[in-house]
């Protein structure tokens, strides 16, 4: 292959778990709790009060400055708001809402017309990245708006057990390529890429079947590799460019949105719907029916874990997210958010780290690191709080893909720490 990037690791993927069965669920819970901060920015203020009737796709809560809107993902009445647990984010304010089952909706947006309109359409949807980013989608277009030369769809969904994205190609192509069509159109980009890995055979045999109606569509079939569905390495492996350290897709005149996100623009700004559901995978070993759901924003991971069969008795851990990046969970009330892709069930973590770790200093971490940095070197200054050295070694730059850590002997706790030390730095910075 002409590009590939640095790094990477192949970990068992156990993505067959979640296909083998039903394609997509949707269920229908009796209660959703709607968090006020589900993207990067300011968290929204609730715009609906206790007692009051609300209509799926109501907006129920929004911000100004760097924030978009909540909206119901079901019809009924709001029974509290009140902080709540968070996915990845503690107590977060927000809105509960009895389901009443009629699905009764808020009349739809009238649908945008200029390139002024659309931005404002995505934001009013409430449209955020949902590969796991969550950075708001209209702000994310407006900064690459003239600036790009080449738009990326990431369909590559490179951690393991998750199959959300697969399923969106093999279920709603055509919302997907239209909202390529729709943002291409926006960054008036001159290449506009739909990335897959090659290990998503009945969603790449029906992009084959679909993609010659959009020949401003490329099609990029990519070696199955983690963590190849991070956007600079992405970048690198479809431009053969390097975005710098410290600097945005912007900086190399791309932009990458994930698939799921093109879908949720489409149906914003030709049906006018905001994004209120979205697909979530439930797997792993420790879940019955490990399979994909179609998911009201806000059904807790309990309801969902419920309808996926239960938890055996021999469950460890349960993750929102993939076993490489995810956020290990405490409590099963959190609720589905905008990024929540998956719900991942271990009877075991793999990648835990060791109660008594040790630095073989074998240098395998180095070998994998996809930002080309020094985990064994950031380890060592991170316990040692040493934050000229952090800086100097780049460790903003850290994507905490987890690489390091799956690939360590001496079992390290190598994420963790890096995370404390990016918080240590940016409480520095900001003294």
């Amino acid at each position: 292959m002409k590009h590939l990037f640095y790094g990477g690791v192949h970990p068992q993927y156990n993505k067959e778990m979640s296909t083998k069965g039903t394609v997509l669920r949707t269920i229908t819970p009796k209660q959703v709790v709607i968090p006020m901060q589900q993207h990067i920015g300011a968290p929204c203020t609730p715009l609906v009060s206790v007692g009051e009737h609300v209509l799926l796709g109501q907006k129920i809560g929004d911000g100004e400055g760097l924030c978009v809107p909540v909206h119901a993902s079901v019809s009924g009445t709001v029974a509290a708001i009140e902080p709540r647990p968070h996915p990845t984010a503690g107590l977060v304010t927000a809105v509960v809402i009895d389901n009443d089952f009629q699905d009764a909706e808020a009349p739809h947006s009238p649908l945008p017309q200029t390139q002024e309109e659309i931005l404002s359409a995505i934001r009013e949807a409430g449209i955020v990245g949902m590969g796991g980013a969550a950075f708001p989608g209209n702000a994310k277009a407006l900064s690459a708006m003239g600036n790009v030369d080449t738009l990326i769809a990431n369909a590559c969904e490179c951690e393991p057990y998750i199959t959300a994205d697969d399923v969106m190609l093999r279920t709603n192509l055509d919302q997907v390529l239209q909202g390529m069509m729709i943002l291409r159109e926006i960054l008036h980009s001159r290449r506009t890429v739909l990335a897959v890995e090659d290990n998503k055979a009945q969603a790449l045999e029906k992009i084959h079947a679909c993609i010659k109606d959009y020949p401003e569509i490329e099609l990029k079939v990519l070696p199955t590799r983690y963590p190849q569905g991070s956007e600079k390495q992405l970048i690198q492996a479809i431009t053969g460019r390097e975005v710098p350290p410290g600097k945005l897709p912007v900086s190399v005149e791309c932009a990458v949105f994930n698939v799921s996100t093109f879908a949720a623009i489409y149906r914003a700004v030709r049906l006018g719907t905001p994004l209120t559901r979205r697909i979530v995978t439930v797997s792993g070993e420790a879940i019955a029916e490990p399979q994909n759901f179609i998911v009201p924003i806000g059904t807790t991971f309990h309801d969902l874990i419920e309808q996926a069969g239960g938890l055996n008795d021999r469950t460890e851990r349960v993750i929102s997210g993939g076993p490489m990046m995810g956020k290990a969970q405490e409590d099963l009330s959190v609720p589905v958010v905008k990024a929540t892709n998956s719900i991942l069930c271990l009877m075991k973590d793999k990648n835990a780290a060791a109660e008594n770790p040790v630095c073989l200093r074998c240098g395998k971490c180095v070998a994998v690191c996809p930002m080309r940095l020094q985990p064994l070197y950031l380890y060592r200054f991170v316990n040692a709080e040493r934050l000229d050295e952090l800086d100097r070694l780049n460790i903003m730059d850290c994507i905490e893909c987890g690489s390091c850590s799956f690939t360590c002997p001496g079992k390290l706790p190598l994420v963790e720490r890096f995370r404390h030390g990016k918080k240590l730095l940016k409480e520095a910075n900001a003294k």
